[in-house]
């Protein structure tokens, strides 16, 4: 048997120090979990003789023992891992700095260690983890730390940074979709327009300078190609610092609160793309909610959680109104349906939700409907982009093609009466 100091929060996340006697580091873990306390550290009192050892010896973890790393920033990726390593080691009976130390030697990010270094230092000082947390809101966001706050005070904080892990990776996993499903059209997009380009900037003038020498009148629709070509190239310089003013302007606009509501209004509005934008924030709102429902965080703290992350400035505002609803004491379904904005098959499910008290559980299938939707729209947008573009292409460049040979003929016909 030997002694072990350790140091816990308990659920009103008051920080307590003290004592155990056991055989070994993993049996008090579990035994300071099982009263429902957040084990922060545990170890091994030290005699003097042994504290001596561990001076002469050096620390277990220093520079020099991490890993190389990678790159410099926190990628969605890096987030994930390491909510998943967390959650894992906490669950098997890790202290919360000795996890975060075991982590910190295996990623890939240098920022993200250095923040990992800062949360151990702000936790040894007398913070919570959800209060270190808070601290780097570029890298934790509310959710985060909102469900970490939930875990630490209910005393199942691997439980819950589990249930955030797996909401993250199924997030990533469905952003990964969506982007390689746009990659193949952006990218014919971009050849046909590059095409288009140099036929007009490089090839048309060629047949141009053919042309006056001849000194014939050319049909209408090639003095059009060679006037548009002639204006192309005399402005091109206009036409970029244009463009990238246009951009920079339109930026600015799409910062300021009525410019993002305008434009998400115009891409709700659309006729065909418009569902599949409402689509993509019902998704993220629901997921969120499912994720935080099924923690135990309270509807009206959700909401609020749901409203600073969905993403979506027309959605947080419906999302505040029908948060200052539901604290008037009337149900979440009601606020729902009079937005208008949420189907009626969303609304019905909240209500079923309600009434059997599986919320969570309803957040989650109309979450994994609309996921389904968005792939399935994805799906045949590609499968129809590809010959509508081809279509499209084959149209201007033998318009294009057609304008520049008209004079051809025209000479072989003046030739042959020669």
């Amino acid at each position: 048997m030997a002694f072990f100091t350790y140091v816990v929060r308990d659920a009103a996340g008051k920080r307590l120090t003290g004592q155990e006697e056991g055989i070994t580091q993993e049996e008090i873990v579990a035994r300071l979990q099982g009263r429902s306390l957040t084990v922060i550290s545990v170890r091994p009192l030290r005699t003097a003789k042994t504290a001596q050892k561990a001076i002469s010896a050096g620390p277990s973890y220093g520079p020099g023992r991490f890993k190389t790393k990678i790159h410099n920033k926190v990628s969605v990726s890096d987030r994930v891992i390491f909510c998943r390593q967390l959650a894992t080691l906490l669950g098997a009976g890790v202290t919360i700095l000795e996890a975060l130390t075991i982590i910190s030697r295996q990623i890939s990010s240098r920022q993200l260690a250095n923040v990992l270094s800062d949360l151990k230092k702000n936790m040894e000082a007398g913070l919570s983890l959800h209060e270190a947390m808070a601290r780097h809101p570029k890298v934790f966001s509310d959710l985060w730390v909102n469900l970490v706050e939930s875990g630490e005070a209910s005393g199942n904080l691997a439980t819950i940074l589990s249930r955030l892990s797996t909401y993250l990776e199924r997030d990533a996993q469905f952003r990964s979709k969506i982007t390689s499903a746009l990659i193949y059209p952006m990218l014919l997009m971009t050849v046909g327009v590059g095409a288009l380009f140099f036929l007009t900037i490089k090839i048309i003038p060629t047949f141009a300078q053919l042309f006056t020498s001849f000194e014939m009148e050319l049909p209408f629709l090639t003095q059009v190609l060679i006037t548009t070509s002639s204006i192309m190239r005399r402005f091109f310089l206009v036409f970029i610092i244009g463009a990238g003013v246009l951009i920079y302007l339109g930026r600015l606009y799409l910062q300021r609160p009525e410019g993002k509501h305008a434009f998400e209004n115009f891409l709700f509005k659309l006729p065909v793309f418009g569902l599949f934008f409402r689509s993509l924030t019902v998704e993220r709102f629901t997921s969120g909610m499912a994720t935080l429902v099924e923690s135990g965080v309270p509807i009206l703290y959700a909401l609020e959680i749901s409203e600073r992350s969905v993403g979506s400035v027309v959605v947080a505002d419906i999302v505040r109104n029908i948060k200052e609803q539901v604290r008037q004491g009337r149900s979440l379904n009601q606020p729902m349906e009079a937005s208008g904005f949420f189907e009626p098959m969303v609304v019905e499910m909240v209500t079923i939700g309600e009434e059997v008290g599986d919320l969570a559980g309803m957040f989650r299938k109309v979450n994994m409907f609309y996921q389904e939707y968005v792939e399935t729209f994805l799906t045949r947008f590609t499968s129809m982009f590809e010959p509508i573009m081809l279509v499209f292409m084959g149209l201007i460049i033998g318009i294009m093609v057609l304008g520049m040979f008209l004079p051809i003929f025209q000479i072989s016909q003046i030739a042959r009466g020669m």
